[in-house]
């Protein structure tokens, strides 16, 4: 073993967002739990645009790369 990392690629992070958020979503319309929903739509929306940030090379919170 030699100790590294696995490599994250670039978008990962934020499509795992993205997938949790769309989750959330949908349990909260199910289950008729408005917390669950408007965590939900957040996730979503964050995701989404440090998502687009980061497809265009746009540096977010300094950083261009997080891993």
């Amino acid at each position: 073993m030699s100790g590294k990392k696995p490599h994250v690629t670039v978008g990962t992070q934020e499509a795992i967002m993205i997938i949790l958020g769309i989750i959330l979503l949908v349990i909260g319309l199910v289950a008729g739990i408005g917390i669950l929903w408007t965590i939900g739509i957040i996730l979503l929306v964050i995701g989404a645009v440090l998502f687009l940030l980061g497809s265009v090379g746009r540096a977010v919170g300094g950083r261009r790369h997080y891993w």
